[in-house]
């Protein structure tokens, strides 16, 4: 099954999320850019000496039918203003993770970021038939973790000294997850908050 995963592009009113190119680097760089963003120690983000690796990796984790990640595109102004992936994709028990998450510091707690994670939820609830869909975060990462749960995402637990940093360090990983059968109630949620986004 390890063509569960077949690339695609998810299109919003204000992001198209299409598959992420070799070619994106630069513009990758650009928008993390947009507050120094490779400087947070709690996540993953590439400068200008990684990200030929950052995207090589993803891709190769494509080719291997465990990710597809996405380059994010902002629709007004055509730029890339950041990048997420399904990723630990496992097709045999309908279950992935969205991750590997970052806008510019513009798009970031905005409607088109709201947009992209309902178009992901959307595909991957009503299209993969997934059972479950989780997202990991650094347990330091207090925004990332406010922000997966005001998505409605329940947290599972905390996977501890999870990975080892390339300084050391050992990382806390914290779990969530949205089943299928909560998906309904969370859908309805994003999409009441996306209406009050266009009323305000």
């Amino acid at each position: 099954m390890t063509d569960w995963l077949q690339p695609l592009v998810l299109e919003t009113e204000l992001a198209l999320l299409r598959p992420l190119q070799v070619e994106d680097a630069p513009a990758l760089v650009t928008a993390a850019s947009d507050g120094r963003l490779w400087e947070l120690w709690y996540t993953q983000v590439p400068d200008a000496h990684s990200v030929a690796s950052y995207v090589a990796d993803a891709l190769q984790e494509q080719q291997l039918g465990r990710a597809l990640p996405f380059a994010i595109i902002e629709r007004a102004s055509g730029q890339v203003v950041g990048t997420t992936r399904y990723c630990h994709a496992d097709a045999a028990n309908r279950r992935l993770e969205i991750g590997y998450t970052w806008y510019a510091s513009r798009c970031q707690r905005t409607a088109l970021n709201t947009q992209c994670k309902l178009a992901l939820l959307q595909h991957a609830f009503e299209t993969l038939g997934c059972i479950a869909v989780e997202f990991r975060t650094h347990w330091h990462n207090q925004q990332s973790r406010a922000a997966i749960a005001r998505l409605g995402a329940k947290q599972d637990g905390v996977l501890r000294s999870h990975r080892l940093d390339p300084d050391g360090a050992r990382r806390d990983t914290v779990v969530f997850s949205i089943l299928d059968s909560e998906w309904p109630s969370v859908r309805k949620s994003l999409r009441h908050r996306l209406a009050r986004h266009a009323e305000g």
